[in-house]
């Protein structure tokens, strides 16, 4: 896994670690995979060349399904629509921009828009029917993360450390609110989240806040991510992953750092245990799915944290974030291999290599699901639907 950082904010890299990320220079080799002695067998559906290379730090570029309408943007400013049972193009829009992060469902009203952040500082809003822009609204830095629509607006949060609240129709700046940015960060941020009155978002300072959606007012703070270490770059308690909102609690992770739930109220700390992870992560009734640094996908229960498995053999491969699926968990890797995983145990079930004539195709983007259908998209472009046999 690839993760550049930033001084401030800026947008440079200072260095570049993969597999076990860790607070040192060291790399771990990534772990060999075992062969699956009875997989199931993997359907492709259909396939799609975007011809839109990715690189390691685009994490943020997951397929938005809605519908039967699959939409997909890539960091040269495409944007597309497909079918999501056929894959076949429906529209095509090249909005010149140097898009970040997106897309992401934004109002329904007028045939509904799709949201996207850019590196120069700008949210694009575009209707889905077409792909025409309605909107563009200027921030104060780039936007790495999916902008998130609520009744009451889009919220915003830029690499400066600062969300915005604007206007779901017009983009119009409503308010903004800032915190205080650390010297060395991950090169990426979380989304908002809406939580009743509240939007709530995780910062690079470790700092989990909630805010009036109204007016943009603090309502609580709490500390997730405590720094550790001498070193600037061991003190790293960056919150990227999305926090996710649950029967009124509240589930945050840090980088070097915690996982976290908390009351969604008063931001009254629950439970905490270590763990340092940078991407997203899923909750169904009872447990918690997420992907470490190390490439070790997780299974804790929800109510208390206390781990319940743990499948360490793709250590070192730049493992997804998990997507949920039935009795599945699926994620993908950096040598672009898709594998199924049984949500009760964490055992292999199934395994798939996105491939071309060249080599392997890495995938550092999360699977999306619907049904029975997996959306897979390679960092260098493809993208395809794939199915296990029944």
């Amino acid at each position: 896994m690839r993760w550049p950082l930033g001084i401030a904010g800026a947008s440079i890299i200072l260095v570049l670690l993969s597999g076990g990320c860790s607070s040192t220079p060291d790399i771990d080799p990534p772990a060999k995979l075992v062969p699956l002695q009875s997989a199931a067998p993997v359907r492709v559906l259909w396939s799609q060349n975007l011809w839109s290379k990715l690189s390691g730090h685009d994490l943020r570029f997951a397929p938005l399904l809605h519908g039967d309408r699959l939409f997909v943007a890539d960091n040269k400013g495409q944007v597309l629509c497909l079918n999501a049972q056929t894959g076949r193009i429906v529209w095509e829009v090249k909005t010149g921009l140097r898009i970040a992060s997106g897309p992401s469902l934004g109002s329904e009203a007028g045939g509904g828009l799709l949201l996207f952040g850019t590196h120069d500082a700008e949210v694009l809003a575009l209707r889905m029917s077409d792909g025409a822009v309605a909107w563009r609204s200027t921030v104060s830095s780039e936007v790495l993360a999916p902008p998130r629509a609520t009744e009451h607006g889009v919220a915003v949060r830029t690499i400066d450390d600062k969300v915005f609240m604007l206007d779901a129709t017009t983009g119009k700046r409503l308010w903004v609110h800032a915190q205080t940015v650390p010297i060395l960060t991950l090169r990426g941020t979380s989304s908002p989240l809406l939580a009743g009155e509240k939007i709530v978002v995780g910062f690079a300072n470790g700092t989990l806040a909630a805010y009036n959606v109204r007016d943009g007012a603090l309502v609580w703070e709490t500390r997730v991510g405590v720094p550790q270490g001498r070193s600037e770059l061991e003190q790293m308690i960056d919150l990227d992953a999305d926090p996710v909102l649950v029967d009124g609690v509240i589930y945050a992770v840090s980088f070097q750092g915690r996982l976290v739930a908390v009351d969604q109220e008063s931001g009254r700390i629950l439970w905490s245990r270590e763990m340092s992870a940078y991407a997203d992560f899923v909750i169904d009734q009872d447990r918690i799915y997420i992907t470490d640094q190390a490439g070790h996908v997780w299974a804790l229960e929800r109510s208390t944290g206390t781990a319940l498995w743990k499948q360490d053999k793709l250590h070192g491969r730049g493992v997804t974030a998990p997507a949920a699926q039935g009795d599945f968990l699926i994620v993908a890797d950096n040598e672009g291999y898709v594998h199924w995983l049984a949500r009760d145990d964490g055992r292999f079930v199934a395994r798939y290599a996105l491939s071309e004539d060249s080599g392997s195709i890495p995938i550092s983007i999360t699977p999306v699901t619907s049904n029975d259908i997996v959306y897979v998209r390679g960092n260098k472009g493809n993208l395809e639907a794939l199915q296990l046999r029944k």
